[in-house]
């Protein structure tokens, strides 16, 4: 697909696998001196999800967004043992270390990638200047949200559906449908246009690509008890606040119609922090960054500097 202007596309090896890259430090983002940003894309995205608001950012900052691995362009090594957090937060360790050498840089996460974001800024804290999540969650205050809140519980029952054995070929039929249809049964989407469906759609037809893509939720270690299930055994529920810790300042924007993440899974998420700071968006969903880019953007650009 076509690039942002001024951006370019590269391949990185990192710890044995290939990853994509788009960024706009030229031919050596090394020696580019723009405060650095990490943009990690959630599910069922690519590098693009995070698009309409780093093309806004992409003169005063170095912009970096990969495909995580498993996706899009970058390598998807088959079996659910290669997608453990450790290996993707060791992927962007690795993947900043080549192209920053030892600069901190600014971590920005959704979904899936606010996951790997949050446990990147809390293996790494001194390489991690400032932590900015929007509508993905700390894995303590979730886990703890899907066993105390019985609303987050049931919003959460699709994880079993893309943990199922039949996933890969569930989603895939009929063009894609259901995967599609991830986009569209948690937020409006008046974003996805049928060219944007084609993109998504070439990206999951790779080779192994969706495959690798759902064992980001079968290798996950958050437990969603199904509907009347008890005596839950949840090793994050209750976790020692300690070890979990954000030293980092943190801005976390939050989407109120978000109907996959509740507003209780973000409850806890200040305990963990020394500086945390929130935006609630009153009528953003899910894909908040396609349909709110302007003000994410906005709200960056003045948490940053």
């Amino acid at each position: 697909m076509t690039l942002p202007d001024g951006f370019v596309s590269e391949f990185i090896q990192c710890n044995g696998t290939n990853l994509h890259v788009v960024h706009n430090g030229g031919g050596s983002p090394l020696t580019d001196q723009r405060t650095p940003i990490l943009f990690l894309h959630g599910f069922p995205e690519f590098w693009i999800a995070w698009r309409s608001v780093f093309e806004k950012l992409a003169d005063d900052y170095l912009i970096i967004a990969p495909d995580q691995r498993g996706y899009n362009l970058s390598a998807a090594p088959q079996g659910g043992e290669n997608y453990k957090a450790k290996l993707l937060v060791g992927d962007m360790l690795e993947l900043t270390k080549q192209m920053l050498g030892d600069r901190p840089f600014v971590l920005a996460g959704h979904d899936w990638g606010a996951s790997i974001a949050y446990a990147l800024a809390m293996t790494a804290p001194d390489r991690v200047s400032k932590l900015i999540i929007a509508n993905g969650v700390h894995p303590v205050s979730f886990q703890e949200a899907i066993l105390d809140v019985p609303e987050q519980a049931a919003a959460s029952q699709y994880f079993h559906v893309l943990r199922a054995e039949n996933a890969p070929e569930l989603m895939a039929e009929d063009n894609y449908r259901r995967t599609l249809a991830m986009f569209e049964k948690f937020s409006a989407t008046p974003w996805l246009t049928d060219a944007d469906r084609n993109t998504y759609r070439e990206a999951w037809d790779k080779p192994g690509r969706l495959e690798a893509m759902l064992h980001w939720y079968s290798s996950s270690p958050i437990i969603i008890p199904k509907p009347g299930e008890t005596n839950i055994e949840a090793p994050l529920y209750g976790a020692d606040r300690s070890k979990f810790r954000l030293p980092m300042p943190h801005l976390l924007f939050w989407g109120m119609k978000d109907q996959a993440l509740l507003p209780a899974s973000k409850k806890a998420v200040a305990e963990f922090c020394d500086d945390f700071r929130e935006i609630e968006i009153a009528d953003a969903e899910h894909w908040l960054l396609h349909t709110h880019s302007d003000f994410i953007a906005d709200k960056m650009r003045e948490f940053i500097a």
